[in-house]
């Protein structure tokens, strides 16, 4: 029977860490699995990641400023089309 047991911890100097269990008994065998916490992409940081991306994002964003080529629709439109 596998039994989990988590933690959380930080990474000391030279990549140590240390796990610290006492319900398990020396000698036992265990399988350690390493979750890292990475931060979330920036998403404009993204979106401008590529020249092709940058240029598109900046002429979409110059289409809404000049209000050219939107669509809209109101309330009751919106429930016709997208109610579920």
């Amino acid at each position: 029977m596998i039994k989990a047991i988590k933690q959380t911890g930080t990474v000391d100097k030279g990549g140590k860490i240390e796990v610290y269990s006492p319900e398990l008994q020396e000698g036992t065998e265990v399988e350690i699995i390493i979750l890292v916490n990475s931060p979330e992409p920036d998403t404009t940081e993204y979106l401008l990641s590529t020249k092709a991306n940058e240029k598109e994002l900046l002429e979409a964003i110059e289409r809404v400023e000049k209000r050219e080529g939107l669509i809209t629709i109101n309330p009751e439109e919106w429930h016709e089309k997208y109610s579920i």
